[in-house]
């Protein structure tokens, strides 16, 4: 019954991802929205394990307050109730306001620039994030912060970056921080390139990395709850007007998970979005 249903969610719905729309799926990438520009997202990430499937329903709103200043809200719905590792680059159920502030953007010829991009947020615990059977957990907020830096060329895409989520603790309890990690590369092959009224796509090769400490349970940490993974997969992006449709998945190269958590066999996405340009287009 609960597979019926997340394939009733992966075929039934409009899907969103948490990466920039214009970039790759689970990586971090530097693209902000114009100035101006509005862009919604709707989308599904899924976690499979030997015990069940997970997936994340999930929605973002950005605004572009400047070319490069963008601040964006994201919304998650859980279907699926298996207790998995915490992530934080593979949306899961945390609410989160992000602020994106692309600092470098340089041009060094006609088609190709270099740009690093910071971030900062707030990570708000969800309903349905509990971590039934491993420990008690609080809605407690935590606060991100990070960066990535990278080249993008009408042909190649590289893009390098971390973020650090720590949460607080309350009444002796606490979430795990985790650091995450991404390496991208894209290829847009020439022939690929195709005129506004047709869709424009690209490939990535995505390499993603968690790490997360132990839960807290009343000061004390709490057995076998550690983890760290990471996934490489490839995805697709495609452009058509102002609409994009990205999706790929990731498999595991290197897993330490405590006991208190199964092993992940695969991690599988589907994106949707839609941009709003008020303004010239300035990426």
């Amino acid at each position: 019954m609960k597979r019926a249903v997340v394939l009733l969610v992966v075929f039934g719905l409009p899907l969103f991802a948490a990466a920039a729309a214009h970039g790759p799926v689970f990586g971090l990438a530097t693209p902000t929205n114009s100035q101006g520009e509005w862009s919604f997202d709707e989308g599904i990430f899924g976690r499979n394990t030997p015990f069940g499937t997970q997936a994340s329903v999930r929605e973002l709103i950005a605004y572009g307050f400047t070319p490069h200043l963008t601040l964006s809200l994201t919304l998650p719905v859980v279907v699926g109730d298996t207790t998995l590792p915490p992530t934080r680059i593979q949306p899961g159920d945390d609410f989160d306001t992000t602020v994106a502030w692309r600092f470098q953007h340089r041009a060094t010829r006609v088609g190709t620039r270099f740009e690093s991009t910071a971030f900062a947020g707030l990570a708000v615990p969800g309903p349905q994030s509990g971590f039934k059977g491993v420990a008690h957990t609080t809605n407690v907020p935590g606060t991100m912060l990070g960066v990535v830096s990278g080249m993008a060329s009408r042909s190649n895409y590289v893009w390098l970056g971390s973020t650090y989520t720590k949460f607080y603790e309350h009444d002796g309890d606490k979430r795990p921080d985790v650091l995450d990690y991404s390496l991208v590369y894209g290829y847009r092959p020439p022939k690929w390139r195709r005129p506004p009224d047709k869709w424009d796509w690209r490939l990535f090769g995505e390499l993603v990395g968690e790490r997360s400490d132990r839960f807290l349970q009343a000061n004390i940490a709490v057995p076998n709850t550690q983890a760290h993974q990471v996934f490489l997969g490839p995805t697709a992006l495609g452009i058509f007007h102002n609409y994009t449709v990205s999706f790929g998945a990731q498999f595991p190269i290197y897993q330490d998970v405590g006991s208190a958590f199964p092993k992940e066999h695969v991690r599988f996405a589907v994106n949707f979005s839609y941009l709003l340009f008020q303004h010239g287009h300035s990426h």
